[in-house]
């Protein structure tokens, strides 16, 4: 029997990209969007697969839907929290109205869909929670600081999660995807409603460029499908799927860094201990 799977924010980029690929091969699907006639031709003429409404902020949407999935299909094997967007801006910039809303969808929302499926897939002893971070969840730049703080603690619930529920047969995969011709980067994102100049040259720089690059990213959303579906479908499932050479490289640096000041300071880290006030004499 093929896994069941439920994946949230298909009406564009990703989501799209994966609810597309799972239909196409036959899988029985539950694809999900706040608006749900924007994914309507998405299963038309598939009946195993479902469009469902759901705001991931919403708690009641989110137990209708995972209700609906289980009545529909019996189960839930595979939930892929893709629902996010981007907000660009210095942090000192950053609207924070804006950022609890972007942590309300980025993360709460995840946390709340993961939490409300847990139970059916303890059940099962069997599951896999597929949990869209970026490669902005292991490394930072500017422009995208309360962005990264949302996929860090993506980063953070998932791999603990992962030890947690990896003894009741359930597993936990990040994916973290570089830049992808995706709308992230467009109508999509949010940006600043206030402009420091000072932050001009990092943040406002970073703000241009990612605007300019929206839609020429080198990541083919259909071929990051394919690589969600195979790491699932694999033996040895990964934690961290990254995606693209460019977060490969990225992730590469950040271990780099994190190497560099590890060494650098390793005589003063190891030094704390009650014992240790000689070293500071």
């Amino acid at each position: 029997m093929k896994k069941v799977w439920f994946v949230t924010g298909t009406s564009t980029g990703f989501g799209h990209a994966l609810a597309k690929e799972l239909i196409d091969r036959g899988y029985p699907v539950a694809v999900t969007a706040r608006q749900p006639e924007q994914i309507a031709d998405l299963v038309e003429g598939h009946e195993q697969a479902i469009a469902l409404a759901l705001d991931v902020t919403n708690k009641k949407q989110v137990r209708d839907s995972v209700k609906k999935a289980v009545d529909q299909f019996g189960r839930i094997d595979v939930l892929v929290n893709n629902a996010g967007y981007g907000y660009f801006g210095a942090v000192e910039e950053s609207d924070e109205e804006a950022v609890r809303k972007l942590f309300e969808t980025n993360f709460w929302g995840l946390s709340d869909l993961t939490r409300t499926i847990l139970p059916s897939m303890r059940k099962q002893r069997s599951g896999h929670i597929v949990n869209v971070s970026s490669i902005g969840g292991l490394t930072a730049f500017p422009t995208y600081g309360y962005y990264h703080a949302t996929k860090f603690a993506v980063e953070g619930l998932s791999q603990s999660l992962a030890k947690e529920v990896e003894p009741l047969g359930i597993h936990v995969t990040l994916v973290e995807p570089g830049s992808f011709r995706t709308d992230w980067a467009g109508r999509s994102a949010v940006e600043r409603t206030a402009v420091i100049d000072d932050y001009n040259e990092t943040a406002g720089k970073g703000v241009k460029t990612i605007r300019e690059r929206s839609g020429k990213q080198p990541g083919n959303p259909e071929l990051a499908a394919k690589a969600i579906i195979r790491s699932v479908e694999s033996e040895n499932s990964p934690i961290h799927l990254l995606l693209g050479k460019d977060a490969v490289e990225n992730a590469r640096i950040q271990l780099d860094n994190l190497k560099k000041d590890l060494e650098a300071w390793e005589d003063v880290s190891t030094h704390l201990d009650y014992g240790d006030e000689g070293y500071w004499k």
